[in-house]
């Protein structure tokens, strides 16, 4: 049996989980203002990183000693202003007691890049200091809990069920820093108005740094990719996403259709979803959509 939770609240407080009830974190948090995903969304960077920190806070303490917490994340630039959102984040996480274990690159496939407006500055003005690349890539930054985690507490069974295909990891080079995956695009059905990362992503990293009934945390959930693959592949999952209005698209991502409080019977095996509305759930995506709407139209991309 698998148990997903989704708690429609801000993960700045998780009072729902116990320390160090958490196997994983696999995430990634609203990109700082990013002009077709979240503009306007922080009064200033000093506040999402703020934000950041109260998140960071309340991971360390669930996260069992020894697991990692994935965070996938990018520098955004607005208004011709790059912020280290990567560098910022790593030093927000070791002051909280993390250690920086590990940086993956997730490079996106050059032919879903058009040469933009940024690039295509130095067509028009092909000298020196107008040079502004497209970025094709993200980061997935790693962070363990000290500790050891112990091996031989884990069960025969379990580590057989968790055993990773090492053919797959040798021929999608899994064993490399840099992974080769294609990029959910914006028209797709789950992430036409928001960040979503691919579903191979979370699997590698769900199938790397989890075993078979352990607990995966998303706090950042979005449109509930995490929670999708976790359930896909035996584990545990817990979501926490602020915006009330991504309900109806995790409820059909998770395969039910909940309008309080739902356990979901699934048909193939005996998987649980509950879905709870807490008081500090907010109504974001209809003020975002519209200022994304008018942001394409005004750069001639409706």
């Amino acid at each position: 049996m698998v148990f997903v939770k989704v708690f429609f609240g801000s993960s700045e407080s998780m009072r729902e989980l116990r320390d160090g009830s958490v196997h994983l974190v696999v995430t990634s948090p609203p990109y700082y203002n990013a002009p077709f995903d979240f503009p306007g969304l922080f009064p200033s960077y000093d506040e999402y990183l703020d934000l950041l920190k109260r998140v960071g806070r309340e991971v360390y303490r669930v996260l069992d000693d020894g697991r990692v917490a994935c965070y996938v994340t990018q520098d955004v630039r607005i208004d011709g202003k790059l912020y280290p959102i990567v560098s910022d984040l790593i030093r927000i996480m070791r002051e909280l007691g993390f250690e920086y274990q590990e940086k993956i690159i997730w490079r996106k496939p050059e032919g879903y890049i058009r040469i933009s407006r940024r690039s295509g500055v130095l067509l028009q003005h092909p000298y020196p200091m107008y040079y502004y690349p497209d970025n094709i890539y993200e980061e997935v930054v790693v962070f363990k809990k000290p500790g050891e985690f112990d091996r031989a507490s884990v069960p025969t069974d379990i580590k057989e069920k968790s055993k990773i295909d090492v053919h797959r990891f040798l021929r999608e080079k899994w064993y490399l820093s840099v992974w080769d995956l294609t990029n959910v695009l914006p028209s797709e059905k789950w992430s036409k108005y928001t960040a979503a990362f691919p579903e191979e992503l979370v699997e590698r990293l769900v199938i790397l740094y989890s075993y078979v009934g352990e607990t995966v945390l998303d706090p950042f959930l979005g449109t509930g990719t995490t929670c999708f693959v976790s359930k896909r592949l035996g584990r545990n999952c817990v979501g926490y996403e602020v915006d009330l209005e991504l309900r109806d698209a995790i409820e059909e991502r998770l395969g039910t259709n909940a309008k309080s409080l739902l356990h979901y019977v699934g048909l193939e095996r005996q998987d649980v979803v509950e879905i709870v509305v807490r008081s500090d759930a907010r109504n974001l995506r209809t003020k975002l959509r519209e200022e994304i709407e008018k942001r394409l139209k005004s750069k001639g991309r409706n």
